[in-house]
């Protein structure tokens, strides 16, 4: 992930997240190939697996860089919480797939998934825009207390325009900004384009440069923690509620799919906050503290039946996956255009990569410590 990040700001984002879906894609359903060739070869599956997790690093970091391009800070909380969403509905689809074929053709629990991503990396190398200056028009503005802002300029307005300058033809981006019959007001108002916080730059910014950035190494232990819990829901939950509720393996799957779907609300809710708090740190840190008696009493309200399993599920997941979502999304992206960086370096994509790899270091100790 680390190194992801690091090639992924210098390397255009829609080649980069179309060869990484298409090759994810391909490596996923070579997996599920070894169950219709009885291939039953340990080193071919061990294989498989690094290198898919190699080429699936690609993802995140293009996606989140994608985004922080397109939306500035003001409503990042809210967006990008419900465009996380996403992986909420991945995880379910997964469940919801995997439980369908595991005991029938297992094969194809890899193979249909596999498909569907390498079809999603074809959409995104034909429509993908990662930038608003690659169409006519830049992005929606956000408000900002200089003037309105995109991902990545900050435009001002002012009143007073010498003569000369107002026969001037418009920057075909500032026609957007012109009155819809696309003639000037009468008292016509001047736009200064200034860079916004760490954009427009062309350096891109080194590993230990973003290291540096205030934040970066707080936010990214917070993740290694908050993930830590949530991989261990997804490794044990079926097996938990099957022991608990005594529920067999392909209803136990689909009603472990609450978690994410709790999930969904959580990354909602706390982008919401925020946003309009200002405050990202603070609403991760409350959202974990209430998480740790909830987690604590999770075992003894699930037993007491069904309706109280479904219940702490969504209550979990919303307060997990909530800054969970946070921070790989609309923290990455207030980080990765950090004011210190005074607009000189691209370090979106590394600052996300750094955070997100971080945070997935714990995956196997998630299954270790999860609940037998």
């Amino acid at each position: 992930m680390y190194l992801s990040g690091i090639i992924g700001e210098r390397l255009p984002i829609r080649y980069y997240l179309t060869f990484g879906m298409v090759a994810s894609g391909a490596f996923t359903a070579l997996f599920g190939v070894g169950y219709f060739y009885n291939i039953h070869s340990l080193g071919f599956y061990v294989v498989t697996q690094i290198v898919n997790g190699l080429v699936q690093t690609t993802g995140w970091p293009s996606v989140v860089t994608c985004l922080g391009n397109w939306f500035g800070k003001g409503r990042r909380g809210l967006i990008m919480g419900v465009w996380n969403s996403h992986t909420s509905v991945g995880n379910i689809l997964g469940s919801l797939i995997a439980g369908y074929w595991v005991s029938t053709c297992w094969g194809l629990s890899f193979v249909v998934p596999g498909a569907i991503v390498a079809a999603m990396g074809i959409v995104c190398f034909l429509f993908l825009i990662e930038h608003p200056k690659d169409i006519a028009c830049s992005s929606s503005l956000a408000m900002h207390p200089k003037g309105y802002e995109n991902g990545t300029h900050r435009f001002r307005l002012q009143k007073q325009v010498l003569t000369e300058e107002r026969n001037k033809p418009l920057d075909p981006e500032m026609q957007c900004l012109l009155l819809s019959d696309g003639k000037r007001s009468g008292h016509q108002n001047h736009v200064v384009i200034l860079p916004a916080d760490g954009g427009g730059g062309i350096a891109a910014i080194s590993f230990v440069g973003a290291l540096k950035i205030p934040g970066v190494i707080e936010f990214s232990l917070c993740l290694l923690f908050a993930k830590l819990v949530s991989y261990t829901f997804l490794f044990w939950l079926p097996l938990y509620i099957t022991n608990v509720d005594h529920l067999d393996v392909k209803k136990a799957g689909e009603l472990s799919t609450l978690f994410d779907v709790g999930g969904i609300f959580g990354g909602i809710l706390a982008g919401v906050i925020s946003d309009r708090l200002e405050k990202r740190a603070s609403t991760c840190g409350l959202m974990l503290l209430l998480a740790a008696p909830t987690l604590y009493v999770f075992s003894a309200i699930s037993k007491m039946g069904l309706e109280a399993t479904i219940a702490m599920l969504l209550l979990s997941g919303a307060l997990v996956s909530g800054p969970y979502a946070l921070i790989t999304t609309a923290v990455s992206a207030d980080l990765g255009t950090h004011k210190s960086l005074k607009g000189n370096s691209h370090a979106l994509a590394t600052v996300t990569a750094i955070i997100d790899g971080t945070g997935s270091v714990d995956k196997r100790e998630a299954e270790v410590l999860g609940p037998g």
